[in-house]
């Protein structure tokens, strides 16, 4: 309504509404009147009496109903950060808490970097903002606070960067560090989508947190040299958490150059977080497993975007897509397998070239994943004139399903579909397929479940120690993205998108980063140590229903080594009753029971350490938040079948009000005895500590290679979880 339009013989617009009603509609009840938002009111008309009274007098416009339904770019949700922004402190702490990525630098133009409503710059910050290659020190700003790049170590071994393909300056080129800076820390950007699929506000995890960008990744990689020179930026610059979605083939630690620059950021109070990598469901494929370090592995969210295939025979089968383009399969047309269309030993592959062009023209092309990028082989199929792909897991992959944005109309399935449709294929002899693209179906069950590519446990380097530490969203995440390439990253990809969708351990790392930043801006004098223990103790393994975290890999329950401790819980984090805390000495302690030498600890301590030839150490005595349990499978003739002992000591700090904890230990199999001393811990004041030790008995010839369980403390309000990994070697 156009209040200033109110006649004079109204005294009140409520009474000029009502009348307006009264004039078209006798039954019509005003439901609201709006004061605020809007001038007017709203009441239920049918059509033919809306048209009449927006002929009105006085009448701006009658809009419909319209049903709406939360729109997010569903990580923000699915961790609960929505619902419960009242327990986030948004204000000057979080403003002072900064973030640095290390990647392949930030597109500064993203709306993800909008500094609106941000406060000066935190007096902490020393960081700078270089100028390069199309990048200015103006492209920085109050939440963009910081941008450096490092190709020192890049350029010594493969000569100068070629400027005209690639930005010899913080500017991202290839959209990952966007995405992960943008993930942990992005401002909230109303509208986001990839070509309308997840569209909603696209949020970082610490939306009011500052963001500090550390290029060190180039179109040949990332060299440690560069990854250690930023840092040791970093730490001068004063940032709070570091985020590295990169990792290397294991090595030991005092030769790991991210374990040695993140024991400098640790000592210095910075959370280090990394990707545990994409070598799943491989065991023993973990990276980055310093205990210094927090370990992500990814998950699933309860979002999905479904593009079915129709065979010919009637059958239809799920699969995920992102292709949104002109060309539209409505009709089933000719199929073939691309293994049947080539003279290549790999042709199945849809490898470059191997395609023969008058076996695919103008037909829906089956490419078997592997080798090759997935959305290349799209690439592959539309040059040499197929009208689609249907791309098909193998062995490898199992059922697990990414959504790419293809270039073609395409669609992938899982390896049980795969070879359902191959099997049609080869028996149906004009076999033909559609397919159907449904958009974005959210609160898909069960959800997380564990990634299949997602890195596992057992730590390679000291199986003590139980890694990853946790899983965080990690598969089709959506957040910013360059303008210098498509969202495939294919050169003859022309297309320019603001968010895009991938997914990987890369994607699940920055959200743990984010989340330590809300903890941090809680919680300033909380230690690293104490921050990745809130997160891990106070993760979950069971859905709502009470059912087990499940992982895509097999099908069956996760277990430790899959997802650490679970799944993350960052409102839960938020107040964990007790955590596990440790400081550099504890590390240093621990490197002596790997029986490292002194010139070893040195070289990660940046400082004279030397074990005490008095001192008894052990891996078990580290306060980690979790219990890896290694025993020894004696298998000698005459050894008998006796049973060995391991005794684990912990210390919990107590963090909130006083309570007595009593222990529940939910036993690994009924072949390990786990025993608890002492059983209740009474805290009466904030910080208290107080120790425990677990003794696990097991016996020495077992009947299954690994057994899992948990040790949980409970007040009646916090209940502190650890899991527990035993395994025999």
């Amino acid at each position: 309504m156009a209040k200033s339009q109110m006649p004079e013989s109204y005294e009140d617009h409520t009474d000029w509404y009502a009348t307006s009603l009264k004039s078209v509609s006798q039954s019509g009840e005003m439901l609201y009147v709006y004061n605020n938002a809007v001038h007017g009111f709203s009441a239920s008309l049918t059509e033919g009496e809306a048209e009449l009274l927006e002929k009105q007098h006085g009448i701006l416009s009658v809009l419909p109903e319209v049903i709406y339904e939360l729109h997010t770019t569903r990580t923000p949700s699915f961790l609960g950060l929505d619902l419960n922004a009242d327990f986030f402190p948004e204000s000057n702490a979080m403003g002072d808490v900064i973030v640095g990525v290390l990647d392949t630098g930030v597109w500064p133009e993203s709306k993800s970097f909008d500094d609106s409503g941000f406060g000066p710059i935190p007096d902490s910050w020393k960081g700078e903002c270089e100028s390069g290659t199309n990048f200015s020190s103006r492209n920085c700003n109050r939440k963009l606070i910081g941008a450096r790049y490092f190709a020192k170590g890049y350029e010594t071994t493969l000569g100068p960067i070629d400027e005209s393909k690639e930005s010899k300056s913080p500017r991202d080129d290839d959209g990952h560090g966007t995405h992960t800076a943008t993930t942990a820390a992005g401002s909230i950007v109303h509208g986001a989508s990839l070509f309308g699929y997840a569209s909603g506000s696209a949020r970082g995890m610490a939306t009011h947190a500052r963001v500090a960008v550390y290029k060190v990744c180039w179109v040949g990689g990332c060299f440690s040299s560069d990854i250690l020179a930023a840092l040791d930026k970093a730490i001068d610059d004063n940032v709070n958490v570091l985020s590295l979605s990169l990792g290397g083939s294991n090595s030991d630690y005092y030769r790991d150059s991210v374990a040695i620059g993140a024991f400098a950021a640790m000592e210095k109070g910075i959370l280090v977080s990394c990707s545990a990598g994409n070598a799943g469901p491989s065991p023993y494929s973990l990276s980055n497993v310093a205990p210094w370090i927090t370990t992500v592995g990814a998950g699933t969210l309860d979002r999905d975007f479904p593009a079915y295939v129709s065979l010919g025979n009637g059958k239809n089968f799920s699969g995920v897509s992102l292709y949104k383009g002109d060309l539209s399969l409505s009709k089933m047309i000719p199929f073939v397998y691309a293994g049947n269309a080539s003279n290549n030993t790999n042709g199945n592959l849809c490898m470059t070239g191997t395609l023969i062009p008058e076996q695919v023209k103008g037909k829906i092309v089956l490419c078997d994943r592997g080798i090759n990028p997935r959305v290349q082989k799209g690439s592959v199929v539309k040059a040499a004139g197929g009208a689609g792909m249907i791309l098909a897991n193998t062995a490898a992959n199992g059922d697990e399903l990414i959504a790419d944005a293809h270039l073609l109309p395409a669609t992938t399935v899982g390896q049980t579909t795969g070879e359902a449709i191959k099997k049609y294929l080869t028996s149906d002899p004009n076999p033909t397929a559609t397919i159907l693209f449904e958009g974005t179906k959210v609160g898909i069950k069960p959800s997380p479940v564990v990634a299949a590519f997602s890195s596992r446990g057992p730590n390679s380097i000291t199986q003590e120690l139980l890694k990853p530490d946790i899983i965080a969203p990690g598969v089709n995440i959506i957040a910013g993205w360059t303008g210098a390439v498509g969202p495939t990253g294919l050169a003859e990809d022309s297309r320019r998108v603001g968010y895009n969708i991938i997914s990987g351990t890369s994607m699940s790392c920055p959200h743990v980063s984010g989340l330590a930043a809300l903890l941090k801006g809680a919680h300033p004098d909380w230690s690293p140590a104490a921050i990745r223990s809130a997160l891990m103790t106070t993760a979950y393994t069971v859905y709502k229903n009470g059912g087990a975290l499940q992982d895509v890999a097999t099908g069956k329950p996760s277990t430790p080594f899959d997802h650490g401790a679970g799944h993350v819980d960052p409102v839960a984090a938020l107040n964990p009753g007790l955590f596990y805390d440790l400081k550099a000495d504890d590390y240093l302690d621990f490197l002596c029971a790997l029986n490292y030498t002194s010139m070893q600890i040195n070289s990660i301590a940046r400082r004279p350490f030397s074990c005490e030839t008095s001192k008894k150490y052990s891996v078990t005595d580290l306060n980690y938040p979790s219990f890896a349990v290694v025993f020894p499978e004696q298998m000698t003739a005459g050894s008998g079948s006796g049973s060995s002992s391991m005794k684990y000591t912990r210390t919990l700090t107590n963090v909130g009000p006083a309570g007595t904890y009593k222990v529940n230990v939910i036993s690994p199999s009924n072949s390990v005895k786990v025993s608890v001393e002492p059983e209740t811990l009474a805290f009466t004041r904030m910080n208290e500590q107080k120790s425990y030790t677990v003794t696990f008995t097991a016996p020495s010839m077992p009947s299954t290679t690994n057994v899992y369980g948990r040790i949980e403390w409970s007040d009646g309000k916090h209940v502190v979880s650890s899991p527990v990994a035993i395994s025999w070697t």
